[in-house]
């Protein structure tokens, strides 16, 4: 009878699995393709396919299993068990988990009527009417084929007196070529790309293996997916008069010649902001990665002189970055990591940001290290056979751990800089 018993619910548990329906594209894999993929697989966007559509979408089931399955997508390269950020992007496991099962299914369609209403997308700024919009003088030729060297444009902002920034976005012209953009301030008085002719587009050439030192802050930044700087109220970026704006952009060509002319447009703050933005970075420009080498290993570090608030991270490396790691070393001698980036990814330039962010009291420092993989099983590496030193170019190399921090309007940056240590001396007798 025990036997009987247990073949009863054997068949009552088979019988339950298998009432487990298979879901539809209409009723569950569209939600999840408009919270996390339709931002970026869109006409016009930089991704190479649409998924607006079950048409669309269904030539690709398997590689949007392959994807998740192996967490390319959404691109989230953080490593879940260390850090927490308010704009983590991963994919929840409910809905990989949705995803896999629709594809191992059939990827069937469903009925249309469970689809949800199509998300409408801003073609227009995100921000809001900008107050101002500045724009490259002309539009660049992007090729149809083959690496285009980081593109660079100076456009003088002519401000006669000091702004503060609550909003900016980069909007590029043709965002089916453009990888990424950073819009950097360049400060009245720094000697960053003093050569150039304000209004024409160049590629900066360093044959003398010189590093030409920027000192300033960043406005805004473009790459997929990545949305506009929206700061906080009481929060704002200091521009300074007589500052310009730098445009850094990186194209990438996708079989059709094209053209782009990007702008960026941004909002004054209405009142005097309590806090100040700003982003540094922890860099470190000295390196050789000698050729073949697949796991180099540099390290860069930034000291506080003051008390601040540790906003959001961004590591930056170019085609050999590996791996990127943050660690915070308090003046107590505790270290705490707060970023580990695995698997690094040229491709997608992300910032992770840190809520209300972490106060870090004066000594503190924030430490990273990377490695870079100049081997020939690098599929990214534009040379494994040459030694690789730090350059503007994506065939050269970086190592920067950009973060931004808050601290009071008024106070000067300068505060913040490293205190300068007495150098001890040294005796010429040889000993």
């Amino acid at each position: 009878m025990r036997l009987i018993c247990f073949s009863v619910v054997g068949v009552c548990l088979a019988g339950s699995a298998a009432a487990v329906p298979v879901p539809t594209f209409s009723k569950d894999v569209a939600p999840i393709l408009q919270h996390n993929c339709q931002g970026c697989h869109r006409p016009g966007e930089a991704a190479p396919m649409s998924l607006l559509t079950y048409r669309q979408a269904r030539p690709w089931a398997k590689a949007m299993k392959e994807a998740v399955l192996l967490k390319k997508m959404p691109p989230w390269p953080a490593d879940p068990l260390v850090g927490h950020f308010s704009n983590d992007r991963s994919l929840a496991p409910k809905d990989r988990d949705t995803l896999i099962a629709w594809v191992d299914g059939g990827a069937p369609e469903g009925n249309p009527k469970d689809l949800p209403k199509p998300v409408a997308f801003v073609d227009g700024w995100n921000i809001g009417q900008p107050d101002r919009v500045i724009e490259m003088p002309k539009p660049f030729d992007v090729p149809a084929s083959g690496t285009i060297d980081y593109q660079y444009v100076i456009i003088p902002l002519n401000l006669t007196e000091d702004r503060w920034i609550q909003a900016a976005e980069v909007r590029p012209g043709n965002r089916a070529v453009v990888h990424h953009v950073i819009a950097f301030i360049r400060e009245p008085g720094s000697k960053w790309m003093r050569d150039k002719q304000p209004g024409e587009v160049f590629v900066p050439r360093n044959d003398k293996g010189d590093v030409q030192a920027f000192s300033g802050d960043i406005l805004a930044g473009f790459a997929p997916g990545v949305p506009p700087t929206k700061l906080e109220p009481g929060t704002a970026r200091l521009v300074k008069a007589g500052s310009d704006v730098v445009f850094q952009l990186h194209y990438t060509a996708n079989g059709k010649a094209a053209q782009d002319q990007t702008r960026v447009g941004f909002n004054f703050a209405k009142e005097p902001p309590k806090e100040r933005i700003l982003t540094w970075g922890a860099s470190n420009t000295k390196f050789k990665i000698p050729p073949g080498d697949p796991n180099y290993e540099v390290h860069s570090s930034f000291e506080l002189g003051h008390e601040v608030k540790l906003m959001a991270l961004l590591p930056h490396m170019h085609l050999r970055g590996k791996d990127f790691e943050y660690r915070l070393v308090f003046p107590t001698g505790e270290t705490q990591t707060i970023l580990r980036v695995p698997r690094y990814d040229f491709g997608w330039q992300l910032s992770y940001d840190l809520g209300s962010g972490i106060d870090l009291p004066k000594g503190t420092r924030i430490e990273c290290t990377a490695h870079f993989d100049n081997s020939p099983n690098n599929p990214a590496n534009p040379d494994p056979t040459r030694e690789v030193k730090w350059g503007d170019q994506s065939w050269e190399e970086m190592m920067i751990g950009f973060f931004d921090i808050s601290f009071p309007a008024g106070m000067d940056p300068k505060l913040i800089q490293p205190e300068k240590k007495p150098q001890r001396k040294t005796s010429d007798s040889g000993n």
